[in-house]
């Protein structure tokens, strides 16, 4: 900004930059979006809204068919760290190949938050992991669809939060959907433990403060998301090393992997590519469309998922699953309903008998002239 004076009177002169000058890399435009190299500013809305939900559907639909087809290997069950620690490995790498093509390089949060963001990390991924060594995969699908039930419970206990009746109904369908397929799988699956259970509600818990941490971090030191990809995978690849080592796990898991190295490290590699892959253009979805849109996107992302486990991995089926799992699906639609009541607006029950009402009088009304 030059300030110019002259002798009869003074005068601002504002100097606009052009487009073709380098911007600030902590300023972006916000029309500028792009997602794998493809400009999704160039396409308009309905195309946007199409390749968004297309990469969420092929990339997550990809990432659980490998994870659960890494787990259907004879004898990986019991090395579901070491895959986390394969995958937290790629993350990365492929976080670190990301933050190079940006501007700014520079780590924003501190180094403490990222110790605390990572053993969260690692609380997730790995127990998620870990558990499909007792569950079924749907099972395990289903779980991880209700992390508001943690949320709530941790809202309630130590921040002393009060709900209101909707989200209150929506954590009750999502508990009774949860205990009804707990049940159905207890039932008709050989290989269901209870150790599963605890391990993904351990992981359930972790996300649910993991993404709360996420959030204030980013928004506070204003870091990009290939930082925090970086910097939490690879603190948290050390603590799943260093735990390994410990306890003798890297080893056997190693001498394992080396037999069939394609079956094991080919499938974890594109498992960690696909879910790397997938959560680009989740965020995308979020920015253009809203975290509603996304929502809805991925929990029927999640149905197929489930769908196609039991199309793809032979497995006892009962219709238990099919009830339970719509009592899920409720208490999504009550839980984003209730974080957007303001946008979405359903009748009343007294607005509805009013409007029958009306029908019928302006009816009576024809019928006498």
């Amino acid at each position: 900004m030059d300030l110019k004076f002259n002798n009869s009177r003074k005068y601002i002169s504002i100097t606009v930059p052009s487009k073709t000058q380098t911007m600030s890399p902590h300023i972006k435009s916000i029309d500028d979006i792009v997602v794998l190299g493809i400009n999704l500013s160039k396409f308009n809305k309905p195309t946007q809204f199409f390749i968004c939900v297309a990469g969420v559907f092929i990339f997550y639909l990809i990432y659980g068919y490998l994870q659960e087809l890494i787990f259907s290997v004879e004898g990986f069950k019991s090395y579901g760290w070491y895959l986390t620690l394969v995958q937290f490995a790629f993350y990365s790498i492929f976080g670190l190949i990301e933050l190079q093509l940006i501007q700014d390089k520079r780590r924003r949060i501190p180094g403490k938050t990222y110790m605390i963001i990572a053993f969260l990390t690692v609380g997730t991924m790995g127990l998620s992991n870990t558990s499909l060594g007792y569950l079924n995969y749907p099972t395990q699908v289903i779980f991880k669809c209700c992390k508001l039930i943690p949320v709530m419970l941790g809202g309630v206990f130590i921040q002393g939060k009060r709900y209101n009746i909707v989200d209150v109904s929506a954590a009750v369908c999502m508990s009774l959907g949860l205990v009804w397929f707990t049940l159905a799988d207890s039932t008709i699956a050989p290989n269901f433990n209870l150790t599963g259970v605890m391990l993904i509600s351990l992981a359930l818990c972790a996300d649910a403060v993991i993404g709360n941490v996420q959030e204030k971090a980013m928004k506070l030191h204003n870091a990009s998301n290939s930082e925090m990809v970086l910097y939490s995978y690879s603190i948290g690849f050390v603590y799943i090393l260093l735990g390994l080592t410990c306890t003798s796990g890297v080893g056997p898991a190693v001498t394992f992997c080396s037999k069939n190295p394609f079956r094991t490290y080919g499938y974890a590699f594109l498992f960690s590519l696909t879910g790397y892959f997938g959560i680009s253009f989740v965020l995308a979805l979020i920015k253009i469309f809203g975290a509603l849109l996304a929502v809805t996107v991925t929990t029927g992302r999640k149905a197929m998922t489930i769908v196609l486990s039991f199309i793809f991995f032979a497995k006892p089926f009962t219709f238990q699953y099919v009830w339970s799992g719509l009592l899920v699906v409720l208490g999504i639609f009550l839980n984003v309903y209730s974080k957007n009541m303001d946008k979405i607006r359903l009748p009343s029950l007294y607005a509805l008998i009013s409007k029958s009402v009306e029908a019928r009088k302006s009816r009576t009304l024809a019928q006498t002239v």
